[in-house]
């Protein structure tokens, strides 16, 4: 299952990306959490008996298991928060980090794993706004970002389960 909705703004057009606390609308800010984290979490939730396999002793090994794919950002994380802002968009990616490590806790025992996954800026309708400002090379095409999450999902194991990834395998801490 991968969950890729979001949402971030574009002060134009929609009051988010917020640069200040000033700057937060409240329809807007409850919009962003609706799209960015509840719509994951309650899509899990209608999913999850499609999701949970039980494990049997006899089938241990050749079952492999679901995947629960969560798309979050780097700004979610807020260990790695250096320049504030986007409050509406940073505190939704960080509330479907601790959604997807919460999942993972609970569904590890039914062979379900779940993981944050980083796509990097992909050319879509909602890095569009920010483009000027992407360094060279660091702007990715879709089916690149595709195939390179898809890639980190074909190596993902057990121990990976709860944890947070970008779109080259690489952790990320929350």
């Amino acid at each position: 299952l991968l969950n890729v909705a979001g949402i971030l703004g574009d002060t134009k057009a929609t009051p988010g990306h917020e640069r200040a606390l000033s700057q937060i609308d409240d329809a807007w800010f409850l919009k962003t959490l609706r799209v960015n984290l509840m719509g994951p979490v309650l899509w899990s939730q209608a999913l999850a008996h499609l999701m949970e396999h039980r494990r049997k002793k006899s089938d241990e090994m050749t079952r492999p298991p679901a995947v629960v794919a969560n798309m979050s950002a780097r700004v979610g994380s807020i260990s790695d928060n250096a320049m504030g802002g986007w409050y509406s968009y940073r505190i939704s990616k960080a509330g479907l980090n601790q959604a997807t490590r919460t999942m993972a806790l609970e569904w590890k025992r039914k062979n379900v794993w779940t993981v944050s996954l980083h796509p990097g800026t992909t050319n879509t309708d909602l890095s569009k706004p920010f483009q000027g400002n992407v360094k060279e090379g660091k702007l990715f095409p879709v089916d690149f970002t595709v195939d390179q999450l898809l890639q980190v999902l074909d190596h993902m194991n057990e121990k990976h389960s709860g944890g947070f990834y970008d779109w080259s395998g690489q952790s990320i801490s929350f």
